[in-house]
């Protein structure tokens, strides 16, 4: 996805902030330059979004920029369990990743929370989370 977004040259928008117009400010060339941010911004989100399966499409359809919806899915689709730490304190950071985004108003539902937790199970525990995706 980076790559595509990068041919597009809208890469940038994950990680800079929209510029700002304050009230009263009668720069036409200000205005132009936020206008044409928000556009790119909003392709760049939309690109994103497209690429999602329908399930996530519907959690993360209310992100505001693509900035925030990078890194909402960075943070709860790249998280990676280790052998070293015990399962439930992982599941535990799983769940305050899950809470972060309730909180921010991305609706997840039970199914996808359960599947990615045991999608996310350390490589020890490969049979077991077969066991549990083939019930």
């Amino acid at each position: 996805m980076l790559f595509y977004l990068t041919t597009f040259s809208l890469s940038r928008f994950l990680t800079e902030e929209p510029p700002v117009v304050t009230v009263g400010d009668s720069d036409t060339q200000r205005r132009t330059v936020v206008h044409a941010w928000n556009h790119n911004d909003f392709l760049c989100r939309k690109y994103i979004l497209n690429s999602l399966d329908d399930v996530l499409y519907n959690v993360y359809c209310s992100v505001k920029t693509a900035k925030e919806l990078w890194n909402s899915l960075g943070n709860f689709l790249n998280y990676k369990m280790v052998d070293t730490k015990s399962v439930m304190n992982q599941v535990q950071e799983i769940q305050i990743i899950i809470h972060n985004l309730l909180a921010e108003g991305m609706e997840i539902n039970e199914p996808l929370q359960v599947a990615t937790i045991i999608e996310k199970l350390p490589p020890m525990w490969r049979d077991f989370k077969n066991y549990l995706k083939h019930m």
